[in-house]
């Protein structure tokens, strides 16, 4: 309706007075109790920050900064330069306390279980499942995590070496012989997604790893989004592209128990090898599809990630990248032409690995680790109440100057010395580390090996803006790259 006079504007106000009191007394009480209840709170726990209104507090900056080109992480940027390290605020309706300190870092990590659980955001738990390993409480997390182990061994990555490093080599040679630009995000994100779909569940067959990845992706945008099923949001697609997968696994599980014998032998096999078992013994297939779906995109968009960053900082290092070519090279001259990589020779990579460090450092594909509080505590003299969530900022601890000299700058050899206790958390830390953080480690080195020994490359753009929507930083250009052999 639009008011085009001032008697217009008279008769509007008498018509609906009783309406616009009311407004205005609501929200005059809005602010009125945010402010007490921001000052009473303040004066309880010191920890300076704005919780807003409840239930939405600051969602929708949250989401703002996620929806831009700086990522989500400038919302949490912005708020330490108005309140300094220690913050609070109110996202999704749960205040988020954001820690940045080793101390801190320790405090939750060591008390994982007694005074703290596993806290994600609404979304990004509807999007994995209630029995993902991210999210079960800890009566169920010990034996899940141990049942979820095994691809994670020794003799299964020895295995998962020899395959990669077989793909790997196939792909990027067609790439060279193409002569065309790529871009290392989406070929990472490709291979590292077929790498984890053949060993957790021999699927090989393209049609089916396409239907898939396009389900996990969704799943995956998903993940930072506001939890309400509107056709045409991402949360709304996510949850069905969820289904669809859960449906997917359904009928895999099914053909591999009417099967019997034959079956291939993978994760997905040994899980219902146990169905015989002890309930505390086995997974139930609720269990087996939500990890299922957590390992495959926990191995392959961070993973993914961590290689398209390591690409730009040797790119913008020349030195650290001759260096890591050196070693490289020297560690394939000793092996017989065309043979495979093994584990033995990735852990000759004294250097390659600190690479691998040094990226995971600054790339900080996951940006802080979220936890709840069980109880009401102490951390480092900060107040921290009952159902608050504290999440341990990674990406604060990994750029601290008092911890890292000239912390913007790519130097893998501040990894020489020893590094101070819960100053390197890429993986996190505790009962909770990271199950996949040795495959990351051999994907890396892998990539890193094939790249550098048998490449040069030109990055096609600079661009350092990074994708929007995405729940870890990733760049926008995907960092597009030319091959050239050496």
């Amino acid at each position: 309706m639009m008011i085009r006079s001032k008697e217009e504007l008279i008769f509007f106000v008498r018509s609906y007075y009783d309406v616009l009191f009311a407004v205005l007394v609501s929200v005059g009480f809005m602010f009125y109790f945010s402010a007490k209840a921001k000052k009473i709170s303040g004066e309880r726990d010191h920890i300076p920050g704005r919780l807003g209104v409840p239930f939405v507090g600051e969602t929708f900056s949250f989401l703002s900064a996620t929806n831009s080109t700086k990522g989500c992480y400038e919302f949490v940027r912005l708020r330490r330069l108005w309140y300094g390290k220690w913050f609070k605020t109110r996202i999704f309706g749960k205040v988020h306390v954001f820690i940045p300190t080793t101390g801190g870092a320790k405090t939750v990590f060591a008390s994982d279980f007694a005074q703290f659980n596993k806290g994600y955001v609404k979304s990004m738990a509807d999007a994995v499942g209630k029995k993902s390993l991210l999210c079960v409480p800890h009566e169920s997390h010990k034996r899940i995590r141990h049942l979820l182990s095994d691809p994670f061994s020794m003799p299964s990555l020895s295995k998962f070496v020899t395959k990669f490093d077989k793909m790997l080599c196939q792909r990027l040679k067609k790439l060279e012989e193409h002569g065309k630009r790529f871009v290392v995000l989406d070929f990472n994100m490709k291979i590292a997604f077929d790498a984890m779909c053949e060993m957790l569940m021999s699927v090989t067959e393209e049609s089916m790893l396409q239907q898939i990845e396009k389900d996990c992706t969704d799943v995956s945008n998903a993940m930072l989004s506001f939890p309400v099923m509107i056709p045409g949001t991402r949360y709304y697609r996510g949850i069905k592209a969820r289904n669809r997968l859960m449906e997917t696994f359904r009928e895999m599980i099914e053909e591999r128990r009417g099967r019997g014998k034959g079956a291939p032998e993978d994760f997905l096999q040994s899980m219902l090898d146990r169905d015989s078992l002890p309930p505390e013994e086995k997974l139930d297939d609720s269990e087996i599809m939500d990890n299922l779906l957590t390992l495959i995109i926990a191995g392959q968009t961070t993973t993914a990630a961590a290689m398209m960053w390591s690409v730009k900082f040797l790119d913008e290092n020349p030195e650290a990248q001759d260096r890591l070519r050196e070693e490289q090279l020297a560690i394939l001259r000793k092996k017989p032409q065309g043979a495979a990589l093994t584990l033995e020779d990735l852990n000759s990579m004294s250097y390659g690995l600190k690479v691998a460090k040094e990226t995971l450092r600054m790339s900080n594909v996951l940006l802080w680790y979220p936890r709840v509080a069980i109880t009401d505590c102490t951390i480092e003299g900060h107040s921290i109440k009952k159902g608050w969530h504290v999440n341990v900022d990674a990406t604060c601890i990994h750029y601290d100057p008092s911890i890292y000299k000239d912390p913007v700058q790519f130097n893998p050899s501040r990894f020489d010395e020893m590094q101070k206790p819960y100053s390197f958390i890429p993986f996190g830390s505790g009962p909770r580390t990271c199950l996949g953080m040795n495959m990351a480690k051999v994907t890396m080195l892998a990539f890193l090996h094939r790249l550098t020994s048998g490449y040069s490359w030109t990055v096609d753009d600079p661009d350092t803006s990074l994708e929007k929507k995405a729940h870890i930083p990733r760049l926008r250009s995907g960092c597009p790259i030319t091959l050239k052999a050496i």
